[in-house]
């Protein structure tokens, strides 16, 4: 008997030094527990935000856009070549000048044809340093434009259709991976509480054995039974005592697997509280395809490989052939040496380029 107290108070020893700290928790508090603090759930949260913000972003891109484009300053200092028409020959003068430019404009892309709508203006102003000294402003106060590839790939028609089913199937994702996790937490739980029930069951053994051992010693002494039943007696002993220190082993591993999955300190005791018994459910065959069909993201995928693939079809086929675009615009136009000139009775500017 004293020998089994020391293994157990060894088994019972290692167990409380690896456990420092001792919480219970039922399957619920578990579950809760994955999906709020696991790196698993942190994982799966993270791509369906990474999917959300790519969706975000193609939904802003549907929207005006608003850009700026300047030259703030430009300076240039060179020898240009310039014919002189009295001598009929090329001279090639010393040439000073300063540039600045800015053009702020609103697009908006037009699905259906993957051409893009413009609303701009712009001023640009120069001056000159050479022999030939001069100030000039440019203006465009309003110009309204629309280009477009004739015969090119439109991108924008087909992210109509991918980006949404994406950004479905991300969702749908987000579900499936949220109860994935729920489900490994539980075999967690489960695992942990089947290595409670063996080492209790390994430790009850433990004693009944080294009882009926230190019975049959007694029992040996009267010759109430023979030393061939003792020494099968102390064999039991021995094994109950290795299963015992096995069924340890395995406690502290499932401890320590379900601690490493709810991101818990390694060292962390966990007493596990069996649920009750779960009722009865039973789900048709033809009600389980269809709600499989609705949820599970992978159909939502095999349709997104689809549409890729088509799309890279089309861009294949229509990059290979001739390119060609076309871009129209109709607005004013004004050209001054002072600033204020510049945006006084602009001339119409009208402009088609094939």
């Amino acid at each position: 008997m004293k020998k089994l107290s020391l293994i157990l108070l060894f088994s019972l020893g290692a167990l409380s030094a690896f456990a420092q700290q001792r919480i219970t928790l039922d399957l619920q508090q578990t579950i809760a527990l994955a999906n709020d603090s696991s790196l698993e759930a942190f994982r799966t949260k993270n791509m369906y935000l990474a999917g959300y913000w790519e969706y975000r972003t193609y939904k802003a891109n549907r929207l005006p856009s608003l850009t700026l484009n300047m030259t703030p300053a430009q300076y240039n200092r060179d020898i240009t070549k310039r014919y002189d028409s009295e001598q009929d020959l090329d001279i090639y003068r010393s040439q000073q000048s300063f540039y600045a430019y800015g053009n702020l404009a609103v697009r908006q892309n037009f699905d259906l044809t993957g051409g893009t709508f413009y609303l701009d203006t712009e001023l640009g102003y120069m001056r000159s340093f050479g022999g030939n000294k001069y100030t000039q402003f440019t203006s465009v106060p309003v110009r309204l434009g629309y280009s477009q590839s004739l015969v090119g790939y439109n991108p924008f028609r087909w992210e109509r259709r991918i980006e949404p089913l994406k950004y479905e199937k991300v969702k749908k994702e987000y579900i499936y991976n949220a109860e994935r996790v729920s489900e490994q937490a539980t075999t967690y739980f489960f695992a942990l509480a089947m290595a409670q029930a063996e080492y209790d069951l390994a430790k009850d053994n433990a004693v009944s054995t080294d009882t009926l051992y230190r019975i049959g010693m007694q029992r040996l002494k009267i010759a109430a039974i023979s030393r061939a039943d003792l020494l099968t007696l102390k064999l039991d002993v021995v094994n109950a005592r290795n299963t015992l220190q096995n069924a340890a082993s395995a406690l502290k591993r499932a401890m320590f697997s379900l601690a490493s999955f709810l991101n818990m300190e390694k060292n962390t005791d966990i007493r596990v509280s069996l649920p009750g018994r779960p009722r009865a459910l039973t789900i048709p065959v033809d009600e389980a395809l269809l709600a499989a069909q609705a949820n599970n993201p992978e159909f939502l995928g095999l349709r997104q490989e689809v549409l890729e693939a088509e799309q890279t079809v089309d861009k294949t086929k229509k990059e290979s052939r001739f390119n060609a675009s076309i871009n129209a615009s109709v607005g004013f136009n004004q050209v001054a040496e002072k600033f204020g000139e510049a945006y006084r009775h602009p001339m119409q500017q009208e402009m088609v380029s094939v």
